[in-house]
C-alpha cells in the first residue's frame, strides 16, 4: 500500500502519516528525513543535493525524485510506504508516477487532511518545537509538562521562523499556489480521499483508516 499524504502545512499530515506508519507497519517518509540521511551519509546523491541546499536553491524536481525512488527501493517499504511532504507539485507528482510505472507500480491512496487556513494559523504560531530531538509541542493542544522543555530529551523548546502567523500565512499562500492543484490531480487519478482536520487528533486517525481499511 503505497500512500501520499496531502494538506496545508500545520495541517497535522505528518502527526497522521507516523500514526499510520506505525499501525500498517510500513515505513513514514519524508523528503527532510530523505535529504539529511544522504548528506550525513555523504552518498553521491547526498552530495549533489548539498550543493543546491548550501547554495540556497531548491533542489531540483528530478534530484528530489532521484533521492526518494533510492529510499523506497530498500528492504523495508517492500509492504509499501508513506510519503509525507512529496510531492508538492504536479511536475513532481508527474515524475514520480512515471518513475513508478517503469516498476509497475503505482500510488494507492492520496489522503488530503483538510483545515481551513484561520485554523492553521492558530495551530502553528501556537507549536514549540525541540532544539535538539525536533519533538513538537503545541501551547494549547499539546503542551510539554514544563513549559519550555522537552519532555523527550529535556532541550530547550523555541518557536521557529516559519510558525511565525505572518511566516505561516506566506507558506500558506505558497501551499495554495503550488500544492493544491494536486487535489484534482489526484481527483483524476480516482485515487482521492479527504477527511476533515479540524476534529481530534484521534478521529482524523479512525477517518484514515476507514479509508486504508
Amino acid at each position: 500500500m503505497k500512500i501520499i499524504m496531502l494538506g496545508a502545512p500545520g495541517a497535522g499530515k505528518g502527526t497522521q502519516a507516523i500514526k499510520i506508519a506505525e499501525k500498517y507497519d510500513i515505513p513514514h517518509i519524508s523528503t527532510g528525513d530523505i535529504f539529511r540521511y544522504n548528506i550525513k551519509n555523504n552518498t553521491e546523491l547526498g552530495k549533489e543535493a548539498k550543493k543546491y541546499m548550501d547554495a540556497g536553491k531548491l533542489v531540483p524536481d528530478e534530484l528530489t525524485c532521484d533521492l526518494l525512488l533510492d529510499r523506497v527501493k530498500k528492504d523495508d517499504c517492500k509492504n509499501g510506504y508513506i510519503l509525507d511532504g512529496y510531492p508538492r507539485t504536479i511536475p513532481q507528482a508527474e515524475v514520480l508516477d512515471e518513475a513508478l510505472a517503469k516498476n509497475g507500480e503505482k500510488i494507492d491512496h492520496a489522503i488530503n487532511v483538510n483545515v481551513p487556513d484561520e485554523n492553521i494559523v492558530e495551530r502553528m504560531s501556537g507549536r514549540r518545537t525541540c532544539t535538539d530531538c525536533g519533538e513538537t509541542y503545541h501551547i494549547k493542544y499539546n503542551a510539554p509538562s514544563r513549559e519550555g522543555i522537552c519532555d523527550r530529551c529535556g532541550a530547550k523548546l523555541i518557536q521557529r521562523d516559519d510558525d511565525k502567523p505572518e511566516t505561516v500565512q506566506k507558506r500558506l499562500t505558497v501551499y495554495h499556489d503550488q500544492t493544491e492543484p494536486l487535489i484534482d490531480y489526484y481527483k483524476n487519478k480516482g485515487i482521492y480521499k479527504e477527511v476533515d482536520g479540524t476534529k481530534s487528533m484521534d478521529i482524523v486517525f479512525d477517518d484514515i483508516c476507514n479509508i486504508l481499511g
